[in-house]
C-alpha cells in the first residue's frame, strides 16, 4: 500500500538533491572546520557557502545567520539572549497560539525566574489584533515573540506591524518563523524583525539542523558557552553535512517557490472544496485570506479527530490533530481553544499539509475515502462520542 504522506507541517521529506549534496561530508569532506590546513578549510568554506544560501531565502546578509540544531533551539537561543540584554525589563509578551518551544519557555519564565508574561489572544479565524499588542506593551518589555505563520490553522501573522510597535516601546522582537520558511517569501531587509528562528526539516532538509537569524549590531549572548563556532555565537563543532543540506534546501525553496506556492495551493483548495462538499458539518479552521498555501486544518462536527487518523492510517494516509483527545477525556488543541472553537468541533480536528511532493491524485484518494470514514464513525458514535461533544 502506497504512503499518503500529507503532514508536511510535522516534517518533509528531504529533497533527493540535498541528500545528493550532503553525502560527500560524511566520507569524503569530513574534516573539522577549525582546523588550521586546507582539507578543514575547504570544509569551512562549504559552511560559507551554506550561509550564503539560507540568508539569499531570507533577505539577510550571511553574517547575520547562526547555524542551530531546530527551531526550538533558535527559539529558546532568541528569547533567551534579548532578556540577558535587556536585565532590567521583566516583561516578555507572546501568543496564546504560540509553538510549546515559546510558549513553554515563557511559562517558566513566570513560575521559576520572575518575569512577568502577557500572551496575546486571536480571534475565531486565529488572527491577532494589532491593538491587543500595543496596548500589552509597556516600558519594561523586554521582548515580544509572536510566530509568523501558525502551524496548527497556517495563519500568517502581520509580523512587520508587529516589529513596528514592539520597536516604538523599545522592545526587541524575535518571530518562530520555522512554518513560515521556503512557503511564503521574507525579505528581512524590509520586516524589521531582530531575530528570526527556523528549522530545515520542514522545507526538505534534514532533521536536526536549523537556523538563527540575528541583525547585525544586535547585543547578543549565546545559549551554548563553549568553542568559538559561528563567531562566538554557538558553540559546537559545526554539523557540516547538514549546514550544507539546508544551504541547499534554501536554494531550492527560493528558486521554486512562486510555481510550487500556487500548485500547492491548487491541491490544498481542491481538497477542502472535495470535503467541504462532500462532509456535512465541516469547518476549516484559520484565515481564509491569510494562511500558508499548504495549510488545511478542518473540524468534522460530532466525531474525534483521533479516530479519523486512525481510520486514515489503514488506508496509508497520513494527516495529524491538533487535538490530543480520546472518546473519554476530549481536549482540544491550545490553538483552537485560543481561538473559542466549540468544543462538537474542536475535537474532531484534522489538520492537512501539503507539499512540494503531493500530487493531485493524493488528494483525490483522500476525497475517495474520508466522506466514508466520517459518516462510518458519526453513526458508530451516535450513542458515544456524539453525544459526549455535543455543546
Amino acid at each position: 500500500m502506497q504512503t499518503i504522506y500529507l503532514d508536511n507541517n510535522a516534517t518533509t521529506r528531504v529533497d533527493p538533491a540535498v541528500f545528493e549534496a550532503m553525502a560527500p561530508f560524511f566520507t569524503e569532506r569530513y574534516g573539522n572546520p577549525s582546523s588550521a590546513y586546507e582539507f578543514g578549510r575547504q570544509v569551512a568554506a562549504d559552511i560559507d557557502r551554506a550561509r550564503r544560501q539560507t540568508a539569499a531565502l531570507l533577505g539577510c546578509e550571511p553574517d547575520e545567520i547562526v547555524f542551530t540544531s531546530c527551531g526550538s533551539e533558535s527559539d529558546n537561543t532568541a528569547i533567551r539572549s534579548a532578556l540577558a540584554a535587556a536585565p532590567a525589563k521583566r516583561h516578555v509578551i507572546a501568543s496564546r497560539v504560540e509553538h510549546p518551544a515559546v510558549l513553554k519557555l515563557c511559562r517558566h519564565l513566570a513560575a521559576n525566574e520572575g518575569y512577568d508574561v502577557t500572551l496575546l489572544g486571536v480571534d475565531a479565524k486565529g488572527r491577532m489584533d494589532l491593538e491587543e499588542l500595543r496596548d500589552a506593551l509597556r516600558g519594561d518589555t523586554a521582548v515580544v515573540s509572536v510566530m509568523w505563520a501558525n502551524n496548527e490553522t497556517g495563519n500568517v501573522h502581520p509580523i512587520a506591524e508587529m516589529a513596528a510597535l514592539a520597536h516604538e516601546r523599545g522592545a526587541f522582537f524575535h518571530t518562530d518563523a520555522v512554518q513560515a520558511v521556503g512557503k511564503v517569501p521574507i525579505d528581512l531587509s524590509a520586516v524589521p524583525v531582530d531575530m528570526l528562528a527556523l528549522s530545515g526539516h520542514k522545507f526538505h532538509a534534514p532533521k536536526g539542523i536549523g537556523a538563527l537569524f540575528v541583525r547585525r549590531g544586535l547585543p547578543f549572548r549565546s545559549l551554548l558557552i563553549g568553542g568559538g563556532q559561528e563567531s562566538g555565537r554557538r558553540a559546537g563543532t559545526e554539523n557540516t553535512a547538514f549546514i550544507v543540506g539546508l544551504g541547499k534546501a534554501c536554494e531550492l525553496a527560493a528558486a521554486h517557490m512562486d510555481e510550487e506556492r500556487t500548485r500547492v495551493r491548487e491541491l490544498r483548495d481542491r481538497l477542502e472544496r472535495g470535503l467541504l462538499a462532500a462532509v456535512p458539518d465541516t469547518v476549516v479552521n484559520g484565515d481564509p485570506t491569510s494562511r500558508l498555501p499548504g495549510t488545511s486544518y478542518l473540524s468534522f462536527g460530532s466525531v474525534s479527530g483521533g479516530d479519523i487518523l486512525r481510520e486514515l492510517d489503514r488506508y496509508g494516509i497520513c494527516a495529524s490533530t491538533g487535538s490530543a483527545c480520546s472518546a473519554a477525556n476530549p481536549e482540544p488543541s491550545h490553538v483552537l481553544t485560543a481561538m473559542d472553537v466549540p468544543l462538537r468541533h474542536a475535537v474532531g480536528s484534522v489538520r492537512f499539509s501539503l507539499g512540494r511532493f503531493n500530487t493531485a491524485g493524493e488528494v483525490d484518494r483522500v476525497l475517495a475515502v474520508l466522506p466514508g470514514i466520517i459518516e462510518n464513525l458519526r453513526v458508530g458514535h451516535s450513542g458515544g462520542i456524539g453525544h459526549a461533544i455535543n455543546p
